[in-house]
């Protein structure tokens, strides 16, 4: 496998650094959809934000361009001044193109994504005002947790008050707990660890694992169940297949990085059977399917969905000396090149529909659709593969 560095610099950071300042209002214009038509006036995303504090940071410290540092203090001061709520805590949902609160909601995912982004930015520049908003970030996810039954409940309104709709998207189930949310609290987590050990988050990071291995995994399918109750009784049947080969590689990070060897060992158990789980939605192209449930294939291959693939499956064939993964790994690479990459406006296509055709109907660049995914599968490529690719 080659071009990940060339991917990452020449086409999608590229394109965020070119396409995507807002010069006028601070931070990052909210969306350029399908067509590559920017809109100045799209609301901006918690999600959005964090992840490019995110990319920047990661790529400035694994690549050390200046360029990569101004984007991500960029990103940073706009997240400290504008998405953070001085009076209530956390971070809001999303702004208006000005930069006034739009949706003042308190989702546990967003939360968990301004935590990655300010830790990631410490480790990046040393920044300790970051290490403290990260160490706050935790404080409040904490406060989010279910001190009865275990995990973190989803949703609040402005002042952490319970919420009726408690979807992260409109495409989710309305229910109190979530495979996604608790994913997006593991990663953070994980790379909190790595520049401040502290005793609580040692404890609630063991006991994340440990809800994954065993209340989120299922162990009659190798799939993760992605829909809960308050209780953590299963809603639904939906088998999400980039989810599953996500999870199988941050779970093995979360408990290498906590170096706990029976927790590690517990991961080390399952993640075998979510990545054979996760094979289920390979396409004869080598491209991965969006989901499925009891009734119904989806076959749209997204572009978060691919990255994920290719991370995921070459750190199993990495952790199994397996040839067969990395194979995996490689072919849906070579979809990707073919068919996601816009060759012509640059960055990724939000994907393929079932009949191959460009989906030019959701955004280029957005309140989902971000450098976070993409950028961090060419890092996690050079970093982990660097010397052998």
């Amino acid at each position: 496998m080659k071009g990940f560095k060339e991917e990452l610099e020449n086409n999608i950071l590229r394109y965020w650094m070119e396409n995507m300042i807002d010069t006028e209002y601070g931070g990052f214009y909210g969306r350029i959809d399908g067509h590559n038509v920017l809109d100045k006036r799209a609301g901006k995303g918690v999600v959005m934000h964090a992840r490019i504090l995110w990319t920047f940071s990661a790529a400035y410290r694994l690549l050390g361009r200046q360029a990569y540092r101004q984007m991500a203090d960029r990103a940073y001061v706009y997240l400290r001044d504008f998405f953070m709520d001085r009076q209530y805590g956390g971070v809001y949902w999303e702004l208006d193109y000005r930069g006034e609160p739009l949706n003042r909601k308190k989702q546990t995912y967003a939360q968990g994504f301004a935590l990655y982004g300010f830790s990631e930015y410490y480790r990046a520049t040393g920044n300790t005002e970051a290490l403290e908003y990260a160490k706050q970030q935790f404080n409040i996810i904490e406060k989010c947790r279910d001190n009865a039954l275990g995990g973190y409940w989803e949703a609040f309104t402005e002042d952490w008050q319970p919420m009726a709709d408690m979807r992260l998207s409109e495409k989710d189930a309305n229910e109190a707990k979530t495979m996604n949310t608790h994913l997006h609290i593991l990663e953070p987590y994980t790379n909190l660890l790595r520049i401040w050990i502290d005793q609580r988050l040692i404890e609630a990071q063991s006991e994340l694992i440990t809800l994954f291995v065993d209340r989120i995994f299922d162990k009659r399918t190798g799939h993760l169940q992605l829909f809960f109750d308050g209780d953590w009784n299963v809603k639904g049947d939906i088998q999400s297949f980039g989810h599953d080969i996500e999870a199988a590689w941050l779970l093995l990070e979360a408990a290498e990085v906590l170096g706990d060897p029976q927790l590690a060992e517990k991961v080390r158990m399952i993640v075998p059977q979510i990545g054979k789980a996760a094979l289920e939605g390979i396409l004869p192209d080598g491209s991965m399917a969006y989901e499925r449930n009891h009734k119904h294939w989806d076959r749209e291959r997204h572009w978060w969905v691919q990255a994920e693939a290719v991370v995921g499956f070459s750190n199993l064939g990495r952790l199994l000396s397996d040839k067969f993964y990395m194979d995996k790994a490689e072919d849906t690479w070579d979809y990707i090149v073919s068919s996601i990459i816009d060759k012509k406006d640059g960055e990724w296509f939000w994907s393929r529909l079932e009949n191959g055709e460009v989906n030019k109907a959701d955004d280029k660049a957005g309140f989902w659709k971000c450098p976070y995914h993409n950028g961090r599968m060419c890092m996690e490529m050079l970093e982990n593969f660097g010397n052998t690719l």
